[in-house]
């Protein structure tokens, strides 16, 4: 398909004691002229949606749906910070929010673990029907930012200074935001298009377009990458597409991380919405049937591991009990488990020795003390390559 250049916004000269610079500030949402669905396009957003549906399907069928939010949060969260440059792994972050696991980079998986806090602020809250809202958007931000690096960088607050993309100053940078001024003229612009104003847009096209459009603003002095891929679920949600935020793109974003960065810049620089849609459909598909097929094997696992602990005689009903409880959380210790079954740490360790027997779960940290044992099995679905 031709791609053709179109304005996307307009430049604005800002001076500084220093220099002086051009800023960026968009145009609202939706695109004009407006985006051309091709065949292509058209295929593939169905294909998408194709996807999307199925994943739901599965997910209502779940007698426990829960069970599976717990990790996959984490995977997104994860993944999300990896983009931007966290060392911590899926397996780093389950450790931590058990005990404070020697060897583990505490800085990278703090902030990891506040990603997770701000996916669960915004999920509770439009549970108990918050709308996704500017508001909304700045608690979990200030969620986002509560412990890591970016404490001192405004949680919650919309930026009152200028920042910049790539480069060492707005002189010779990549890419320069709206200053600050304009933040929220341009915010206020895209929580009417998230709510239908001025037209009513696909929920697919719309996440498509919000991501970019909040990545443009770069509304915050810290954390809009993290703030602005979760967005994405968020809309899904509040659209009624899934009934639990269990799309994450983070991981497609992650792999294809160079397009994903060079995609963005060319919807600011030359308007090409539909080549980002293109990409952007292609990685809800992929997500959708990899996070369906992820599902569909955890429970084929679950099932089976089931039927082995039934076979283990007078130490079934615990063992099955612990079972049940790493199914929702997949690395824990005997302390964790011990008041969540409600069974003394006595039988708790006992169980999970029997359970490492039969090579269900595995005891991670070789020590005396602080044990954390894992479900392995579940844990290679989530996480395959760590």
């Amino acid at each position: 398909m031709e791609v053709k250049i179109r304005k996307t916004g307009r430049y604005v000269t800002v001076s500084t004691r220093d220099e002086s610079f051009k800023a960026f500030v968009p145009d609202s949402l939706p695109p004009r002229p407006p985006i051309v669905m091709d065949s292509t396009l058209e295929r593939l957003h169905g294909e998408a949606q194709l996807a999307l549906g199925r994943l739901d399907g599965i997910v209502s069928l779940l007698p426990a749906p829960e069970q599976f939010l717990y990790a996959y949060v984490r995977k997104e969260a994860v993944a999300s910070s990896q983009i931007e440059g966290t060392q911590s792994s899926l397996s780093d972050l389950l450790a931590y929010e058990v005990t404070a696991a020697p060897g583990i980079p505490v800085e990278d998986v703090r902030e990891v673990s506040d990603c997770v806090a701000a996916y669960e602020h915004a999920d509770q809250r439009m549970t108990g029907g918050f709308p996704l809202s500017l508001r909304l958007i700045c608690e979990a931000h200030e969620k986002l930012l509560a412990s890591g690096r970016g404490k001192d960088q405004s949680p919650g607050q919309f930026r009152r200074s200028q920042n910049w993309i790539g480069g060492s100053r707005p002189g010779n940078a990549r890419f320069v935001p709206p200053p600050a001024d304009e933040v929220l003229n341009c915010m206020g612009a895209l929580e009417k298009f998230l709510h239908d104003d001025p037209v009513k847009t696909p929920p697919l096209i719309k996440a498509a377009l919000a991501h970019v459009q909040f990545e443009t603003i770069h509304p915050f002095l810290d954390g809009n990458g993290r703030v602005g891929r979760l967005l994405i679920p968020l809309i899904l949600r509040e659209e009624r597409v899934l009934q639990y935020p269990l799309l994450h793109l983070s991981l497609f974003f992650k792999q294809h991380r160079a397009r994903y960065y060079e995609l963005l810049q060319e919807v600011r620089l030359k308007g090409h919405w539909e080549s980002w849609l293109d990409f952007f459909f292609q990685g809800v598909r992929d997500i959708a049937e990899k996070t369906a097929s992820d599902i569909q094997q955890a429970l084929a696992l679950f099932e089976k591991d089931r039927f082995r602990i039934s076979q283990m005689g007078r130490s079934a009903r615990s063992c099955l009990l612990i079972h049940e409880r790493m199914k929702a959380q997949p690395m824990t210790s005997i302390a964790a488990l011990s008041l969540a079954t409600k069974l003394t740490p006595t039988t708790t360790a006992a169980s999970l020795a029997k359970l490492a027997k039969i090579e269900m779960v595995r005891e991670i940290t070789g020590s005396r003390y602080g044990r954390l044992y894992a479900y392995d099995g579940y844990l290679k679905i989530l996480a395959p390559y760590e």
